[in-house]
């Protein structure tokens, strides 16, 4: 069964989706440990009611960002995790992080990527005029949103749409596509050549 660690800085609705799915039975995997870099995050309080085990850890006590990874690293580490999982996680991860487990962490993105990356994207994608959006789970590499792309998902943009209803049409996508896309890491279907990722049927080694 997959290893899970998840890392959360918000509501964790994206962890909600990722718990309900393994707990339905759809994800054979486990969430061994959920890491937030703020206190209050209800992340934690989603976690700790499926008695999940939670780790807050305070950037603000570490002089560089590798010693606040380190922390991370080590604590996933203990648990054995073979995925990490950013859920809403509102943090760069450095290179040495993404060098610690290549090709084993997953991010989600509100945008249909490489289109409108970084902060506020449904805001960018309503500036621009596009008429579909969307979102994206890819493989978290060096760069901002930049990794190979596993799943995406489109929604319409509507003449009357605000930020807030685009994304919250979005997130309702989220919560599809990225159980979906950790099923196919926990079944061993993920190949990555290059910038594609290939996804292998069912049975084929």
């Amino acid at each position: 069964m997959l290893k899970i660690g998840v890392l959360v800085s918000g509501r964790g609705t994206n962890l909600q989706s990722i718990i309900d799915s393994i707990e339905s039975g759809g994800l054979k995997a486990e969430i061994r440990l959920v890491i937030s870099d703020r206190k209050d995050a209800y992340a934690l309080k989603r976690a700790e009611k499926h008695q999940i085990e939670t780790l807050y850890i305070n950037p603000g006590d570490y002089e560089k960002v590798e010693d606040f990874e380190d922390e991370m690293i080590k604590a996933l580490k203990e648990k054995e995790v073979e995925l990490v999982v950013m859920a809403g996680f509102m943090r760069i991860l450095s290179p040495y992080f993404i060098k610690s487990f290549k090709n084993r962490i997953m991010n989600i993105h509100p945008s249909l990527l490489p289109s409108f990356p970084g902060l506020h994207p449904q805001r960018q994608a309503l500036e621009y005029g596009v008429k579909v959006s969307g979102c994206t789970v890819h493989f978290a590499d060096e760069g901002m949103d930049t990794g190979p792309i596993i799943i995406q998902a489109a929604v319409p943009v509507l003449d009357d749409d605000s930020e807030e209803s685009l994304s919250a049409r979005i997130l309702e996508k989220e919560h599809q596509i990225y159980p979906e896309a950790i099923k196919l890491f926990a079944e061993n279907r993920i190949e990555i050549q290059g910038r594609k990722v290939k996804v292998k049927e069912r049975g084929v080694k």
